[in-house]
């Protein structure tokens, strides 16, 4: 049988498994990996010219972030998500950084002050990142929720946030080019920041509206939790 490229570019030799999982993490989120493909280490590791040992590594971590899931020989796939998978994966996110946010705002003076300046830079990162490609400005977004996560010192909301952002990832793509781009856009992040600088009562409502608008780019059809589709 004969095997296809994947079009993977070959690596550089310095740190070479936080290479191989970004190339990969692309390849799947920007679609160039289909739902569903077999991840199969021979291949990818020979087009990345890395050791399977090393591509064992970063596949962990795709698994770890949702996007890639074992069936049940043991092979590791491409994750397909389905209307249930997006909608619950939202939710969960909603309710982990509402609780960043108000936890963040909420710290002694000295804390919050780093806090909001480690948000803005991060916010200044998307916005260097809207003039190059979609796939780093939807990067330069996941961390600045990660960062607004993490600024909350809590190391369990931390975590368990890291573990929908491969889900979350896929699902902005899914919407398309031009909605993902709006969805990451910098500007409709400076509210998350004025949030958390703010601490109003509303905090809850608001950031619940940040994140859970979303999904405004999906229709989730409830009788169909297997079928997900973008809006013409």
């Amino acid at each position: 049988m004969t095997s296809h490229s994947t079009g993977l570019p070959p690596l550089q030799v310095s740190n070479l498994r936080s290479q191989a999982l970004v190339a990969l993490r692309e390849a799947i989120v920007m679609g160039t990996f289909e739902p569903g493909m077999h991840l199969a280490e021979v291949r990818l590791a020979k087009e990345l010219g890395i050791s399977r040992g090393t591509l064992r590594e970063a596949l962990r971590q795709l698994e770890q972030e949702g996007l890639a899931v074992t069936d049940g020989r043991g092979r590791l796939h491409v994750r397909s998500l389905d209307a249930r998978t997006v909608r619950d994966a939202f939710r969960v996110r909603a309710a982990l950084e509402t609780l960043a946010a108000r936890t963040a705002a909420e710290l002694p003076r000295s804390e919050k002050v780093t806090a909001l300046s480690e948000l803005e830079r991060a916010l200044e990162a998307m916005r260097a990142a809207e003039g190059e490609s979609l796939h780093a400005s939807l990067e330069a977004d996941v961390e600045f929720h990660r960062t607004l996560c993490r600024v909350s010192g809590n190391e369990s909301l931390l975590q368990s946030w890291e573990q929908i952002s491969g889900v979350v990832r896929m699902s902005i793509m899914f919407a398309g080019a031009e909605r993902a781009r709006r969805n990451v856009a910098a500007p409709r992040h400076q509210e998350v920041i004025d949030l958390v600088a703010e601490n109003p009562d509303d905090l809850e409502k608001r950031m619940n509206a940040h994140i859970l608008d979303v999904l405004e780019d999906f229709e989730l059809d409830q009788r169909d939790a297997g079928r997900l589709s973008t809006r013409p």
